[in-house]
């Protein structure tokens, strides 16, 4: 892994945006710690903490060079074992990238340790470990959190939040999602091919739209009408679905559908051309996350938007920020749910979950 954050668009596996201050604790109010970095991701999470004012005291991974790399990058110390870092009794919340189906037992001791639990997505992988995690939970009132980057990470996705609860669009009727990304084959470990390590599509970069479904629409539940997996371009990965759909309908009627998939081309300037259409009863918006289609070197975070007023484009970078991680700070610092309810985060992974278990393969593999 690398020694240092990728601020660069072609990888998605490693990506973080640039960093941001914005301190909302004085320097020793919140630390925190990192264990398990089997994906890149947690860069982004503990860069994001560190400048909401965290205070990164240790790290530990079981491979010892990924621990020293991280731990030079970010200046903090390395703990011997887990149990070494999960003892500390300054340590508030410990962030974490196990591979995928171990999250949940991972957050499973750090709630036993009596810290909170900030994990890279898909938080779990199966309803056995949903029940778990909510029993755990209701037992010790720690957190568990997930990083759902690709709306927590982005700032046309923040400010869309906020367009929406100004009513700028109306209620929100349908929400449209693609979620491609380049697969990188050679830089993957081998984990990442393991249908029972990854979870399937739906599970992994699926929570990423499902999780956008119910902030948008502001839903507190769903169902899924229809999902679809298959493995269309990679037999000599049978475990990997590189294809994957969503339909589902929330109680008051909005619906959304999701597809996903792994054929980023390498042409492509970025690791995928992310995008989220909302529909409205008074307007819509178009994000365009990451780059402009076409023009190269172009800036990510286009907002597009239209309703009875104004037909409008809105570059979001440097406006609204990352407010969740100062947010979750505070949360636990607190004892509140400004940043995510625990709700919302379980029935995000709930979604997720039913979506892959219940999905019609395609391609007519057995796997």
């Amino acid at each position: 892994m690398s020694e240092k954050i990728n601020e660069k668009i072609s990888e998605g596996a490693t990506y973080a945006p640039p960093r941001q201050k914005a301190q909302v604790v004085e320097r020793g109010e919140f630390v925190f710690s990192a264990a398990h970095l089997d994906h890149g991701h947690i860069y982004g999470m503990c860069g994001s903490l560190i400048d909401a004012g965290g205070v990164l005291k240790s790290v530990y991974d079981p491979i010892p060079e990924r621990a020293e790399g991280f731990a030079k990058l970010f200046n903090c110390a390395l703990a011997r074992t887990e149990d070494e870092l999960l003892s500390d009794k300054e340590t508030r919340l410990v962030a974490g990238a196990a591979v995928t189906s171990e999250r949940c037992a991972l957050g499973l001791r750090v709630m036993d340790a009596g810290k909170d639990y900030f994990t890279d997505k898909a938080p779990l992988t199966t309803l056995d470990q949903l029940a778990a995690a909510k029993a755990k939970v209701a037992e010790t009132g720690r957190k568990y959190m997930c990083y759902f980057g690709e709306r927590l990470h982005n700032e046309a996705s923040v400010l869309a939040g906020d367009l929406i609860a100004e009513g700028r669009i109306g209620r929100v009727i349908q929400v449209l999602g693609l979620g491609p990304h380049r697969l990188g084959a050679a830089g993957r470990p081998d984990w990442f091919f393991v249908k029972e390590n990854y979870g399937g599509i739906l599970c992994d970069i699926g929570s990423h739209q499902l999780e956008q479904f119910l902030f948008y629409t502001g839903s507190d539940d769903a169902v899924i009408t229809s999902s679809h997996i298959a493995n269309y371009n990679h037999p000599e990965y049978p475990g990997l679905d590189d294809f994957g759909d969503v339909h589902l309908v929330s109680p008051d009627g909005a619906t959304g559908y999701f597809r996903l998939d792994w054929f980023t081309p390498d042409g492509l300037q970025n690791w995928g051309d992310g995008r989220i259409f909302i529909l409205g009863t008074e307007g819509f918006i178009e994000l365009r996350k990451y780059f402009e289609l076409g023009q190269k070197g172009s800036h990510g975070s286009n907002l597009y938007l239209a309703n009875g007023a104004e037909e409008t484009y809105i570059n979001a970078e440097n406006t609204v920020g990352f407010p969740f991680f100062g947010q979750l700070i505070l949360d636990c610092l607190n004892r509140t749910e400004n940043a995510m309810t625990q709700a919302h985060c379980f029935k995000a992974a709930e979604l997720a979950v039913l979506a892959q278990v219940n999905a019609t393969e395609l391609t007519g593999r057995r796997v």
